[in-house]
This record gives C-alpha cells, sequence and structure tokens, in this order.
C-alpha cells in the first residue's frame, strides 16, 4: 500500500533541497521561516505522487516541480497575509509581523522568482514548454481568483456559480497543476495528464468547501483555529451565499448589513443555516466532489495500488477534521 506519510517526507526533503542565497540575510531568512513553518504539503506529495503512478523513477524526476509549487504556495500565503493583516500563520508570527510589510513583499516576490527558476530544473527540452506554461497559466489564475475573492467582499449578489468559480482560480487550479507537472515529469502522454489535472482540480473543489465547512461546524481543537471567523467577517462561502438566497426571515441580511455582537452574529447566522439544511447539503456537496476526482482516473489505467491511493486521498479531504 503507497502511504502519503512516505510522500510528505519526500516533500519535505525536497522543500529542503530547494536552493535559498544566504544574503542578503533580510531578504532570504523570511523565505526559509515561512517553508520551516511547515504545513499540510499536499500540492509536492501529489506532484510526487502522481509521477511515482505513472513511471517506476517518478518520484525523483518531479522532485524539482514539487518543491517549487510548494514554494509559489507559500509565496501566494505570504503575499495573502499582508492583504489580510493576518496575524499568525500556521502558529506563528506571519512575516509582516515578525518583520515589516516591506519586507513581506520583497521577500515573496523573491520566492515567487525562485520557484520559476526551481521549476525549469531537471527539464528536458520537450518538458520544459508545458511545464512553464502550466505553472505561468496557473499563476495567472490564481491571481484571478484572489481578485474575485476581493471584489465579492464588498458584494452581497455573490451567485454561487461565480463563488464556485472563484474557489476553482484561487484553489483548484493549483492542484490540478501540481498533479499534471508530476505526470508531465514522468513521461505521461496529455490524455493522462489532463485526467491527473481533472483530479486535483476536483479534490481542490471538495478541499476548499470542507475549509468552508470547518470554520462553521469543525472542532477548534482540531481546525486549529476559532470556529465561526467566516461568518464573523461575512466572508462569502458557500454556505453564506446559499443563505443569503434561502432565507426567508432577512437574519442573514440583516447580520451583514448591521451585525451583533460576534458571538451573537455566528450563533443567529449558524442557526439559519441549521434551518435551511445547509450543512448537510454542503457535505454532500463535497463528497460529490471527491467522488468526481476519482471518476477523472477511471480511464488512466492505474495500477490497483495507485488507483487505491488517490482514492484514499480524495476520501481523506472528504473527512478531514483540520
Amino acid at each position: 500500500m503507497l502511504d502519503i506519510d512516505k510522500y510528505i517526507a519526500a516533500a519535505e526533503e525536497a522543500v529542503r533541497q530547494l536552493e535559498i542565497p544566504a544574503t542578503p540575510s533580510g531578504l532570504y531568512d523570511p523565505i526559509r521561516y515561512t517553508l520551516q513553518a511547515g504545513g499540510k504539503r499536499i500540492r509536492p506529495v501529489l506532484t510526487l505522487a502522481v509521477a511515482d503512478a505513472v513511471a517506476p523513477d517518478g518520484r525523483r524526476r518531479a522532485a524539482n516541480q514539487a518543491a517549487a509549487i510548494e514554494m509559489f504556495h507559500n509565496f501566494t500565503l505570504l503575499h495573502d497575509d499582508v492583504m489580510d493583516r493576518a496575524d499568525m500563520r500556521r502558529g506563528r508570527p506571519t512575516v509582516h509581523r515578525q518583520w515589516n510589510e516591506a519586507t513581506a513583499i520583497l521577500s515573496g516576490d523573491a520566492m515567487l522568482t525562485l520557484a520559476g527558476a526551481a521549476m525549469m530544473k531537471g527539464c528536458d527540452e520537450a518538458q520544459l514548454r508545458p511545464v512553464m506554461e502550466l505553472f505561468n497559466r496557473t499563476a495567472m489564475e490564481i491571481y484571478e481568483g484572489q481578485q474575485h475573492d476581493m471584489d465579492f467582499e464588498s458584494r452581497t449578489d455573490v451567485t454561487i456559480g461565480e463563488y464556485m468559480e472563484m474557489i476553482r482560480l484561487k484553489t483548484s487550479v493549483l492542484l490540478g497543476c501540481a498533479c499534471a507537472l508530476g505526470a508531465i515529469m514522468a513521461g505521461a502522454d496529455s490524455a493522462v495528464t489532463d485526467a491527473f489535472y481533472g483530479y486535483g482540480e476536483s479534490l481542490g473543489l471538495a478541499f476548499q468547501l470542507r475549509d468552508d465547512y470547518l470554520d462553521t461546524y469543525g472542532d477548534p481543537a482540531t481546525f486549529g483555529k476559532q470556529i465561526g471567523g467566516d461568518i464573523a467577517c461575512g466572508k462569502k462561502t458557500w454556505l453564506l451565499i446559499n443563505a443569503l438566497a434561502e432565507d426567508t426571515t432577512g437574519t442573514v441580511a440583516a447580520e451583514i448589513s448591521d451585525p451583533s455582537p460576534r458571538e451573537e452574529k455566528i450563533n443567529r447566522v449558524r442557526a439559519v443555516y441549521d434551518s435551511l439544511g445547509l450543512p448537510q447539503r454542503c457535505l454532500g456537496l463535497i463528497r460529490r466532489y471527491a467522488d468526481d476526482a476519482i471518476v477523472r482516473l477511471a480511464t488512466v489505467g492505474l495500477q490497483p495500488e495507485a488507483m487505491d491511493f488517490f482514492t484514499r486521498l480524495a476520501m481523506q479531504t472528504v473527512d478531514r477534521t483540520r
């Protein structure tokens, strides 16, 4: 049985092998600080696991791309924290709090460039163009998703379709990219590469919807942060958008325009979610996207062990508590 812990360890090693200069320390220390904070490493895990599923030595071939995709992901988090004025990330002060905003912006810029350089390493002539085209397209889609998310903050008419497209761009395409990179580096044809991209994209939708659910219905002891933050700040999530559309009492709209104190607001809005059956409907949608991810691999011809691994990974997304 393929073991996800093995791939997490391989992803950590790939990240440790990234070439980050020592000086000037003011530029590079925040990068090391960011990468050493850990995280789920789901993106490099996907790159390495897909590469292994395609070729016997796939993990070796895709190690640079796995590290690069994790570097890029952490760059987006570093800049997100500046935009969101976030104080903590993974239990530690964010870079702009530990240093300052100017440092966070500049070190983030350097992370993006280093990620691009790492992405090119190990590519042969046939791989370089598709790898970099995929990477650059994905980066632009993520920036577009972030802009949509920012635009939604001042709107109360966001539709579910718009929201799903936003999370596809902001979250899912990077998981799709991570999978496709592993396939390309392992020598897969376009049909197999596309199938793995679809797996990652559907997995990403399930992953983000699970985040939406856990922020309201998770256990703070395992989720790692205070429950109800999305409701408290009026963040447009799948739950809130549906509630705004379906709440005939006007409670949710009133809490956005004239909010109650934090805990009262959370309790009132969550009660509306419950009355509309939104928790169960959200869980059903998460499962649907996880199932869709698995279906995407049906035509790839994976070995049973590999298919079992990707199935278990998708189901872990459905059931995860943090």
